[in-house]
Formats: C-alpha cells, sequence, structure tokens
C-alpha cells in the first residue's frame, strides 16, 4: 500500500529471520548487531517450530536498552504450507491443517503471515488455499497479511506474481528476508508508521505498511545451503557426544544459556 508519509520517517522492520535454533546459522547477539547496523527498528525472529531463540533475543534487547525491538514468532509447518505467527506467546505444534493453524495463531492474539506463496513447493501455501482461507465465514481463519516480497523466492517466475495477488485478494502485503544469516538481516524490509511492535501490529492490521528489498543472487542462496548443511553435520556430531558419551553440552542454539534446555 502506498501512504504519503516520507520514507526516511517511517519505521523499519524484518518480520522473517531464523537463528541458529532451527535452520539458520547466526546467534541471536550477531542477528541483533546486524538489525541495528541495518538501522531496523523492529525484528520478529521467526525459526521453525519453536519460540526460545525469539524469547531470549526479546530479553537481550531490553536488557541492552537496545533500539532494536524483537518481536517472538514461529513459521509453522501445517499440512497447507508454511504460516508465520507473529506476538506469538504459545508454540504450535507442526503438521496441522493450514486452517486450524491459522485459527491457533489468532487465538493467542498472534497474527498469521502467509510467507513466500504460491511457489509450487508444498512448504508454500497456493493462491487457491489463500483464497479459502478469506472465503471462510469466521475471520479466525483470515490471514492478516501475507509476503508480496520474499528474498528467497523472489527470483522465481511465481514469486513475481505476489504483489498483485495480493492486492487481488485484499491482504496487506509485507516483505520478508527469510535471513539464515546475521549478514542477510534487513534484505527485505517491511517500512510502517511508527517505530514499535505495538505500531508493526496496527500497519499491518489497518494496511498502512509498505516494502522494499533485493533478492538473493543463486550463488550466494548456494553458499547459504553449504553453510546450512556444515553447520547441520557439527550439530549432530555436538548432540550425539552429549546424548551417547554425555560429554559436551550439545547442539548450539544461538543464545546464551541455552544448553541446559532442548536435551
Amino acid at each position: 500500500m502506498t501512504t504519503d508519509q516520507p520514507l526516511a520517517s517511517r519505521g523499519r522492520a524484518d518480520l522473517h529471520i531464523h537463528s541458529l535454533a532451527s535452520d539458520g546459522i547466526s546467534s541471536v547477539t550477531d542477528i541483533i548487531d546486524a538489525a541495528q547496523s541495518a538501522a531496523l527498528d523492529v525484528i520478529a525472529i521467526t525459526d521453525h517450530e519453536r519460540m526460545d531463540a525469539a524469547l531470549a533475543a526479546q530479553g537481550i534487547t531490553e536488557a541492552r536498552g537496545s533500539t532494536v525491538s524483537v518481536i517472538v514468532g514461529e513459521e509453522v509447518t501445517s499440512r497447507g504450507g508454511h504460516v508465520i505467527g507473529l506476538f506469538m506467546t504459545q508454540r504450535i505444534a507442526p503438521w496441522g491443517s493450514l486452517r486450524s493453524t491459522v485459527a491457533r495463531i489468532h487465538e493467542q492474539g498472534g497474527l498469521a503471515i502467509i510467507p513466500h506463496p504460491l511457489v509450487p513447493y508444498p512448504l508454500c501455501v497456493s493462491g487457491r488455499a489463500v483464497r479459502a482461507l478469506l472465503d471462510e465465514a469466521d475471520a479466525i481463519f483470515h490471514p492478516d497479511g501475507i509476503e508480496a516480497f520474499n528474498a528467497s523466492t523472489a527470483r522465481m517466475r511465481w514469486s513475481r506474481g505476489a504483489p498483485e495477488f495480493a492486492r487481488g485478494v485484499g491482504l496487506t502485503a509485507l516483505a520478508g528476508s527469510d535471513a539464515h544469516r546475521a549478514a542477510d538481516v534487513g534484505q527485505a524490509v517491511t517500512t510502517f508508521p511508527g517505530t514499535t511492535p505495538d505500531d508493526v501490529r496496527a500497519a499491518i492490521l489497518a494496511g498502512t505498511v509498505e516494502w522494499t528489498g533485493a533478492p538473493y543472487t543463486w550463488k550466494g542462496q548456494l553458499d547459504m545451503f553449504v553453510r546450512q548443511q556444515q553447520k547441520n553435520a557439527r550439530a549432530v556430531g555436538a548432540t550425539a557426544r552429549h546424548r551417547v558419551l554425555r560429554s559436551g553440552l550439545g547442539r548450539d542454539l544461538g543464545y546464551p544459556r541455552a544448553a541446559a534446555r532442548d536435551r
């Protein structure tokens, strides 16, 4: 949506970021530092099927008095594709229906965002599925927004139609970096009136956000994939040593004092 407010006076948010706790390769402190360097006001950490790193990041920014605020999110795997929940208070288990996943996000006061839509891949929500949700009589099943731009899928031909699709179905259009390393935080930015997480929520619901971003290069995507596999190999080894040999702390979850939990 276009507004009359100058871009420089609007808040900047990256609402789709992954940390070491799921399939990212950067710690939450590195992510926070990168967000500050990118002049972001708000970030959402949206790890797959978990909220612990996001909660830790929120506590770190509050303790630091950081200029960056953290929204606790979760990217939930439903049978109909991924759904991002923002402003989460309770983890949602994966593999529910798309319909029930959106409803469960709303039941806890969260916002349901459809990430990287339209790509014909099982973990991406189809346009038909989005329309089916919006046809539901009860608004609890309606998404609150959709990524019109995702830096990871933006080069795919299916994603080029996302902005027009968002306009056609009347959903608030957002951008997400889908960053899996700190260096990519801010690759895609959603701008909004204000500077706080509450302002982000209000802007999504009112449809007063705008977005900007640049796609990742294919070379960069390949490099990211290689780094993820290296991280996964280290995680498997660390987990095995901890559980079988009773040595070490297990895999690195990317935030302070994480070693004692998730074991």
